[in-house]
């Protein structure tokens, strides 16, 4: 009886183990990415969206099993159970989550001005030439993206930008630059704050030709929102 509850208590930390797997995967993913041992693209797309995804998958299962153990014996057990059941349900919501997402096909670089968007410097396209970043395109629509309908300073667009998470690069007369870095694979977005007579306009290009949603939308609207609570 001894050896069997042993064999049941061992069968369920390895249970738990299989259902933290995913998260831990994400981690390192990350950290590979973010120090270079891979490429961001192969840590977000392979390892984190594909592999990732069905080891969350596995974690279900692993947590439900966990569940049948832990009613044989809930005092030695059922803490065990508990712990994969809230690993691998709330891993999974977040890939579900993730992926209703990146499902909206939003483009990658947006402005606030289609027919004529803000233009990057010769410092900014050198940068992005250096860093192999995808080549801007056309921009597409975006309902965060919006002129707003004033001249700001340079120095308001620099700390609108800021304000919105960018760096910045670089501020003249009528424009303020900046790059972002993603909190989590690193992914690189440009900005471009364009500034005119009675008119303030904005640009946010994705640097890696890699889904991430509506992010690129997100951060003009974040600009755009600094600028007209600082106008």
């Amino acid at each position: 009886m001894a050896g069997r509850k042993g064999k049941s208590s061992g069968g369920i930390r390895i249970l738990t183990a299989v259902a933290a797997a995913a998260p831990i995967l994400v981690f390192v993913a990350m950290a590979g990415g973010q120090f270079g041992l891979w490429s961001k693209t192969f840590a977000f797309d392979v390892l984190t969206l594909t592999v990732g995804r069905y080891l969350a998958l596995a974690g279900v299962a692993a947590a439900a099993l966990a569940v049948v153990l832990a009613l044989q014996d809930a005092r030695a057990r059922g803490l065990y159970a508990v712990a994969a059941v809230l690993i691998a349900g709330s891993t999974l919501g977040v890939f579900l989550v993730q992926q209703a997402r990146f499902a909206d096909d939003a483009p990658t670089d947006v402005a606030s001005d289609l027919a004529e968007p803000p233009g990057y410097s010769r410092q900014m396209e050198a940068r992005r030439a250096e860093d192999k970043s995808i080549a801007p395109g056309r921009p597409g629509a975006c309902a965060a993206a919006v002129m707003v309908p004033t001249q700001v300073a340079p120095e308001t667009a620099a700390a609108a930008l800021k304000a919105a998470g960018f760096r910045v690069i670089g501020t003249a007369a009528f424009r303020a630059e900046g790059v972002h870095e993603g909190t989590w694979f690193g992914f690189g977005h440009d900005a471009v704050i364009r500034i005119r007579p009675r008119q303030t306009d904005v640009r946010v290009t994705a640097r890696e030709g890699v889904t991430q949603g509506d992010e690129a939308c997100r951060l003009a609207g974040a600009i755009v929102s600094a600028l007209k609570s600082a106008s």
